[in-house]
């Protein structure tokens, strides 16, 4: 299935979108696509209903991220080999991990804006997951069981922010709007091996990233199995997992990043499209 949020900020709904790509309301069945309904009884009851039964939504909408209300942003740096080899870094022996901040969260066709006193801002394709039932001290080979699904994230970030400021890696991550996810939750059911989906990401048309989850260093189940054992992830939480090579800062012969006007499209293999449009914070 895939599940998504339309409406204006703040009142957003829950959809379906059904086979022929029609987006259908979800309002009489759940709240909202979020922890309380990701476990896997709700996903079973959501997946029996028939979808030509429920109101088809009407109109041009605003698409919300693809999850309300969510707990942690936990995200993964330095995760695939060839991204690690780009900026120079040694591979990591654990799981980087950092946080973004929540008030970063867009949905996937809203606009990115570069924050006051930017000069770096750059892009990331991420594979985004999602956990659907509580995890602590789970292992890799039980992992997956805990994923309600995934979804796309670009991890946008800014890289003067991240490095220059003193401090940890969320400085840089975490400005308004550096988080656009979805555009919708693809159930896990869909996802017969999340280490095998392509994924790109072009800049004013131009491929800048390319790439595959089969290159992260350390699995989804592995990253899974990592957090658990140091905090417990809860329905609703929302782990990125690292980006391919390509981002801007890792351009030849100079560093190429974000300027206004700038038209961002991401994909990955089966969980749809994202494109976000570059803007000025006043």
């Amino acid at each position: 299935m895939k599940l998504l949020r339309y409406g204006a900020i703040g009142a957003e709904k829950p959809g379906i979108l059904d086979d022929a790509g029609i987006l259908r309301d979800l309002s009489e069945h759940v709240n909202d696509i979020n922890g309380d309904m990701l476990d896997d009884a709700n996903i079973a009851k959501l997946r029996a209903l028939d979808p030509e039964i429920l109101p088809i939504v009407e109109g041009k909408q605003r698409i919300a991220p693809c999850v309300g209300n969510i707990g942690k942003f936990l995200c993964i740096g330095l995760n695939y080999s060839d991204h690690a080899a780009e900026t120079g870094a040694e591979i990591p022996k654990h799981p980087i991990l950092f946080f973004k901040a929540n008030s970063a969260i867009v949905g996937a066709y809203d606009d990115v804006m570069i924050p006051r006193g930017s000069t770096k801002t750059d892009w990331e394709v991420e594979l985004g997951v999602v956990i659907g039932k509580a995890a602590k001290y789970v292992t890799k080979e039980n992992a997956l069981d805990h994923v309600a699904g995934y979804c796309i994230v670009n991890d946008v970030s800014e890289r003067h922010f991240q490095a220059n400021l003193t401090g940890q890696w969320t400085k840089g991550k975490s400005c308004d709007t550096f988080g656009p996810t979805g555009p919708w939750l693809v159930t896990r059911d869909e996802v017969v091996d999340p280490q095998k989906l392509d994924m790109a990401l072009d800049v004013n048309g131009k491929r800048m990233q390319r790439g595959n989850t089969s290159t992260m260093i350390f699995t989804v189940a592995e990253i899974i199995e990592h957090l658990s054992s140091l905090m417990t992830l809860h329905p609703g939480d929302v782990i990125t997992t690292g980006t391919p090579p390509g981002v801007g800062l890792g351009m030849k012969p100079e560093p190429v990043f974000l300027k206004e006007g700038d038209i961002m499209d991401l994909s990955i293999q089966g969980l749809g499209h994202q494109c976000q449009k570059v803007g000025q914070d006043a």
